[in-house]
């Protein structure tokens, strides 16, 4: 499992905080590269802006992709992600506070491969990040990327 990345999209430091001390207290220790907006997020994917030195065929294994984002939404981010072909079929989960039926809509029209809405209790929350790492890193078979 460790070999996997995790790219997380979240500009709420709280959250980001919360995220990470739940992979760690559920044992899951895969590096997560964390974006704080969509612009950040693609320039990761891409390999481009800060992360241009980064080796672009070196995906992750799953992206947890917040909607409401600076810069570029998430929703334009995954729009984007599933318009380029090296990235086009790394799993996203849209991982967000928002209840807009709007925004699952969109999201699944755009090919998320999940929607997890944000509980609020920090267990549940916990809970809810150790079954994403168990089902995206150990249980799911991700397509084989070929570039």
């Amino acid at each position: 499992m460790d070999n996997k990345v995790i790219l997380l999209v979240e500009d709420n430091p709280d959250d980001v905080d919360l995220t990470l001390r739940s992979f760690k207290q559920h044992g899951i220790s895969n590096e997560v590269i964390v974006a704080r907006d969509g612009v950040e997020a693609l320039d990761y994917l891409f390999a481009s802006g800060a992360y241009s030195g980064r080796d672009k065929n070196v995906l992750p294994a799953v992206i947890l992709l917040d909607l409401k984002l600076p810069k570029i939404d998430g929703l334009e981010a995954l729009r984007r992600i599933r318009a380029n072909e090296l990235t086009r079929l790394v799993p996203v989960v849209i991982l967000t506070s928002s209840q807009e039926e709007n925004d699952i809509i969109t999201g699944y029209k755009l090919a998320a491969n999940s929607y997890v809405r944000k509980p609020v209790d920090f267990n549940q929350f916990s809970e809810t990040i150790r079954y994403l790492g168990l089902f995206w890193l150990l249980i799911n078979e991700p397509p084989p990327i070929k570039i």
